[in-house]
């Protein structure tokens, strides 16, 4: 079947927008084809909307080699293997009262547009047990990243009763079995960073046992170092924000502030929004606005799909995963 979507694609995505989806994807494709590694930035609520079935499958086949996402994305992931029988879905949410939204609040649903997550069933059912791994780290006097305890979580073992899809389709149980790098800037926004935030307010964990941003930089600038080689790593950007901004600036630095100037530029270049171009948006930004900043070579290929990425990405997946 996933031949038969790559085949559809060539054949049908010829003008526009689809035009551009298949050069990203074949650019996407000759990249790894030759040997690079790439990154995937995620943005938006994608976990939410599922990317998990075809990102997951894009992890295990490595064709991904490092992930930027929010830490929304992070946990939203892991909410839906666990709570994914009491999502519900809104289809006429355009249509909602502030009213009706309120008595969504009232019902413990939390919700990302049409899909609303349910805070007892994901967020609490991860608390508990997040809690107990932070707070053993602190006793032990250890400090991890974000996404290193919840690998930790998962790999645990501890969440599998309450796994309510196939955990094929979950990225990052896929991701924490390969113990991808992951960095995650502004973790501390997420639902996990605040309940993490509340511990700390009430003096029953302590800030530093929690690696910071500044911590991830640091760990990206030697990521990148050791990986791009000459040619430099390819960048993946869904959706626009902080999970693609954080990661791309990793370049600039090494080349202006940290002075090698023999760090290469990121190798490849392709974004996935529905931003449109406009003053000062880095969502709406054009990928040659990108060379001025240091980010991107003349001769970096640059693709940018200005359409839904929920749409666009798994198809995009698709078409490398079944070259």
């Amino acid at each position: 079947m996933g031949k038969e979507i790559r085949d559809f694609i060539e054949k049908h995505y010829l003008h526009f927008n689809a035009a551009s989806l298949v050069d990203a994807a074949r650019g996407y494709e000759k990249h790894i084809n030759e040997g690079k590694k790439m990154l995937i930035s995620l943005a938006g609520a994608m976990s939410t909307a599922e990317l998990g079935i075809s990102l997951a499958e894009m992890i295990r086949q490595d064709k991904v080699h490092i992930i930027s996402c929010t830490g929304a994305n992070l946990e939203e992931d892991m909410m839906n293997l666990v709570a994914h029988n009491s999502y519900e879905r809104v289809p006429n949410y355009r249509d909602l009262t502030p009213k009706d939204e309120w008595a969504l609040l009232e019902k413990g649903l939390n919700r990302v547009t049409d899909t609303c997550i349910p805070e007892e069933e994901a967020f609490r059912r991860l608390q508990g047990h997040i809690f107990n791994i932070w707070k053993e780290a602190e006793r032990d006097g250890k400090r991890y990243f974000p996404h290193e305890f919840m690998y930790q979580l998962l790999l645990s073992g501890v969440l599998e009763p309450y796994y309510e899809i196939d955990p094929a389709n979950s990225w990052m149980l896929e991701a924490a079995k390969k113990n991808l790098p992951i960095v995650v800037p502004g973790w501390e926004d997420s639902t996990m960073g605040n309940i993490f935030a509340s511990y700390c307010l009430k003096g029953e964990l302590d800030p530093s046992t929690m690696k910071s941003g500044i911590e991830y930089m640091m760990w990206l600038a030697d990521y990148y170092t050791e990986n791009a080689g000459t040619e430099g790593i390819g960048f993946f950007q869904i959706g626009g924000g902080i999970a693609g901004d954080f990661p791309i600036c990793v370049v600039p630095m090494l080349y202006q502030d940290m002075e090698r100037t023999d760090t290469p530029f990121w190798s490849y270049f392709c974004q996935i929004s529905d931003s449109t171009t406009s003053y000062g948006s880095y969502s709406g930004a054009v990928p040659n606005e990108k060379i001025t900043w240091g980010k991107l070579d003349i001769e970096t290929p640059k693709f940018i799909v200005e359409s839904d990425a929920t749409i666009v990405a798994p198809l995009i997946f698709n078409y490398v995963l079944h070259g």
